[in-house]
């Protein structure tokens, strides 16, 4: 099956709402070749996404919550490693049976890895735990089959807005609580900013995927799409993804607002943004954390506007991550997963407490408080969990003020539903192509590109 339904083709933030999860059957806990779930037995899991030691207060902090995870669960033995979600490799893992028994991955993998019989089936083992009831349905569709049975836990979702640096705004003469809403006005903004200040006005990602990724974003945002309802087949060679090819060619090589670097990825386009070498950068709002903590940005100078439209509104990419459980697992390896990832991602929105310690520990490790986001959970239940850390939000919040007001107002419109890494890698090139030749013809890269992405989603 292709998950194409694009999230039952939109979800927007007020309709994140909690309720039961209507297709969860109430059917018995399954069994496996070595019998019933037996919750008291010693059993080991190995989790993914370990902090590199670069990072030694993350890894301080996961370490202790792993103790603490096998204080409360004296049964269950945790071990770790850095394995971590890459696009690039991902299937390379799965083929040689190297998963960690729990990590995160993307949004955009479950579509193939379910009817590949690549996630085992959790539906029954959530309700175990005790976890269905605390799982947005919408988001939930994400990693369900046609059944409705469920092969993966959400634990993030973003929405895309456009990133600014607020210094660069005023040097320019622009009003950094004004970023621009339209493509036109980032294409004046952005040539303002490089007249004014020397710097690139506006920067584009452009490798490991996320160059198909962001043109995407920009697609949606123009009233395009990139692939067709059921999946099969690409649509991306019409107007709307012209037009923002022909926006960024037009801003390279007429403006000359881009700069001088147009190949990117994620982590180094968040570093010269930070460093105050870009104006306006596609960017979810957690792009804040790693150019203030990683790359020093001053955080009166981040700014999170909405996704700029063309002619719409339209609305914005929203994706995210989820915890998979390997299909290796058995079944008693299952539940302590599923206890784990409950313990790690979502016993801090439900127990005051441990919402506060956990911003408490924050603070300490010069992390964050109160940066604006989407919950995968109910509005009322992050609603009370914000509100439990009110006292300790040392986000400028005000500063992302066009993002939330965008999050009620621009439509969220999920990720390509079949093959979406394979079709971003596809689009790389493209974008590339279009920021450093001169003469590449949008038209005859964007037909050749449609038929090799029609091959792979045909097979």
């Amino acid at each position: 099956m292709t998950r194409a339904n694009r999230l039952g083709a939109v979800v927007g933030v007020a309709g994140l709402a909690l309720g039961l999860v209507a297709c969860a059957d109430g059917t018995t806990t399954g069994t496996d070749s070595a019998g019933a779930i037996d919750e008291k037995a010693p059993v080991t899991i190995t989790i993914g996404d370990r902090p590199t030691p670069d990072k030694p207060n993350d890894l301080k902090s996961f370490e202790q919550k792993v103790k603490d995870f096998m204080a409360k669960y004296p049964n269950i033995t945790v071990k770790s490693t850095e394995t971590a979600w890459q696009a690039q490799t991902f299937q390379a893992q799965i083929a040689g049976g190297t998963l960690p028994t729990v990590m995160s991955i993307s949004f955009t993998e479950p579509a193939n890895m379910i009817p590949n019989k690549q996630l085992p089936d959790i539906t029954d083992e959530l309700k175990l735990v005790d976890l269905t009831k605390d799982l947005n349905p919408n988001v939930l569709k994400i990693v369900q089959d046609d059944k409705g049975r469920i092969y993966g836990v959400p634990t993030d979702v973003f929405s895309v807005g456009l990133a600014y640096n607020r210094a660069l705004f005023t040097q320019a003469g622009l009003d950094p609580d004004k970023p621009p809403t339209t493509w036109d006005e980032v294409r004046q903004y952005a040539k303002q900013i490089a007249d004014k200040t020397g710097k690139a006005g506006y920067a584009q990602l452009t490798t490991n995927n996320t160059g198909g990724w962001m043109l995407t974003t920009m697609t949606y945002s123009m009233g395009g799409t990139v692939q067709s309802q059921d999946g099969k087949k690409s649509t991306f060679n019409d107007a709307p993804t012209k037009k923002g090819l022909q926006l960024l060619k037009d801003m390279r090589w007429t403006d000359n607002s881009m700069g001088s670097r147009f190949l990117y990825n994620q982590e180094e386009v968040r570093q010269d943004f930070a460093a105050g070498k870009i104006g306006m950068v596609m960017q979810a709002p957690d792009a804040f954390d790693m150019s203030v903590k990683q790359f020093a940005m001053k955080p009166a100078d981040f700014g999170e506007g909405a996704l700029p439209q063309a002619g719409g509104p339209f609305g914005t990419l929203t994706g995210g991550s989820l915890k998979m459980i390997s299909p290796k697992a058995t079944k008693n390896e299952i539940v302590a997963g599923l206890k784990w990832i409950k313990f790690d991602q979502f016993d801090k929105f439900t127990s005051e407490s441990i919402a506060v310690t956990d911003a408490k520990n924050s603070i300490a490790d010069k992390g964050f408080v109160g940066r604006p986001a989407i919950t995968p959970l109910s509005q009322a239940t992050f609603d009370q969990y914000n509100k439990w850390r009110e006292p300790y939000v040392n986000v400028p919040v005000k500063q992302f003020q066009g993002y939330i007001d965008s999050t009620t107002s621009l439509k969220l419109l999920p990720e390509p539903g079949n093959k979406g890494q394979e079709v971003y890698s596809l689009l790389d090139p493209v974008v590339q192509q279009v920021l450093t030749k001169k003469d590449a013809d949008i038209d005859k890269l964007l037909s050749e590109t449609a038929s090799k992405v029609d091959a792979r989603l045909a097979r």
